[in-house]
């Protein structure tokens, strides 16, 4: 084959499906360096996506560095390297990444137990334009952030979910040297106040929460940066001293479009005005077991959250008739409620609100999950 490399990496590029790429690969040892240098994404086939975990429990395959090592020197030029549920997969074999890591942007390593705070040094040098990093239950530290923060400075989406060590040390810096940051998951991470976030980017749109002990000043950090848009702060463990979630409202979430308070059990009236009165934009907002929200609170919202159009208040034990009424003749923009389970709302109160407000859809269903699926897979 006569043709230059150019031309065979024009003719690739045209090529639509998989298929015909692949059988593209097939044809000489030169057309299947263009197609392994063409290659953008790797995903072992080990690995799983983190909302399809129990694919993590069925896998038999065993990914080692050797592995990582011949298939980082056959593709090259990767922008997206997916490794997670490479359960056993050791430090060492994130090595290979000083000489095929500069073009990488995402990077997913769920569930590599075996990937430490010196492994995660490794990729913060060697990955220099990493913009995506996930790190859903991993052994790593403060430490790490701190690594990765100093080198990664263009980081945009970091998931924390379960790394149980990290605390607000690890996020300040974080938040303070990523400047681009977008989004940050620290569910069930409970040595995190929050205080680490005081300070960050406008930029900062989107924060998962759930199940953590943050702290008045923590929740106040959070949307210190003015751009949160999605909130996430259900199961709050409650620490001393309030839950400072009235703090959303004055001032700083004036974007904020979506709020899961999902079992906020003692959440009360006066945060829920300051909420309702200071978030203007609020679309969705899940208040299910959420008991202490009274007449005041319900009033507020349907007084203030005039672009509210999806409300949870699944197994609110005082939501009653008065306060349905509220939201029956507020929230203009509201088509679904989401109730079941409101021991306080007599079956006529329910009628009355499904005949006046016909462009409602009453679901009893409870969603345990709200809001965006936000990825920067880039």
């Amino acid at each position: 084959m006569d043709l230059p490399d150019d031309c065979l990496f024009f003719i690739f590029h045209r090529l639509d499906s998989s298929s015909d790429r692949e059988s593209f690969g097939l044809t000489c040892h030169r057309c299947l360096r263009i197609q392994n240098l063409s290659r953008r994404s790797l995903h072992f086939e080990c690995s799983f996506r983190q909302l399809d975990k129990p694919s993590s429990s069925h896998s038999n395959i065993t990914i080692n560095s050797s592995h990582v090592h011949r298939l980082l020197t056959r593709f090259q030029h990767l922008r997206s390297l997916t490794l997670s549920g490479c359960t056993h997969l050791p430090d060492s074999s994130l090595s290979h990444l000083a000489s095929y890591g500069s073009k990488l942007h995402t990077l997913h390593l769920d569930c590599c137990f075996g990937i430490t705070d010196h492994g995660l040094s490794v990729v913060a040098t060697s990955c220099p334009s990493l913009q995506v990093i996930s790190l859903y239950r991993c052994q790593i530290t403060d430490s790490g952030l701190e690594s990765l923060s100093n080198s990664c400075s263009t980081l945009k989406d970091v998931n924390l979910l379960y790394c149980h060590a990290i605390s607000d040390s690890g996020l300040r810096a974080l938040s303070q040297r990523c400047r681009q940051l977008q989004a940050v998951r620290i569910s069930n991470c409970k040595g995190a106040t929050g205080i680490g976030f005081q300070g960050c980017s406008s930029t900062l749109a989107y924060v998962e929460a759930e199940s953590c002990k943050l702290a008045p000043e923590g929740i106040s950090g959070i949307v210190s940066g003015g751009g949160i848009e999605y909130l996430n702060l259900s199961g709050l463990i409650w620490r001393s001293g309030g839950t400072g979630l009235g703090t959303i409202g004055r001032g700083f979430a004036l974007r904020l479009r979506i709020l899961n308070l999902r079992m906020c059990r003692t959440v009360g009236d006066e945060s829920i005005v300051a909420i309702a009165e200071g978030c203007p934009l609020l679309e969705e907002w899940n208040l299910a077991l959420c008991h202490e929200v009274r007449i005041v609170g319900w009033s507020s919202i349907g007084t203030n959250c005039q672009k509210l159009e999806k409300l949870h208040v699944n197994r609110c034990r005082n939501l009653c008739d008065r306060g349905l009424e509220a939201l029956r003749n507020g929230c203009k923009q509201l088509s679904v409620l989401y109730m079941n389970g409101c021991v306080k709302i007599t079956s006529t109160a329910l009628e009355i609100f499904k005949c006046y407000r016909g462009d409602v859809t009453v679901e009893v269903e409870e969603k345990m999950c709200i809001g965006p699926s936000w990825s920067l897979c880039v």
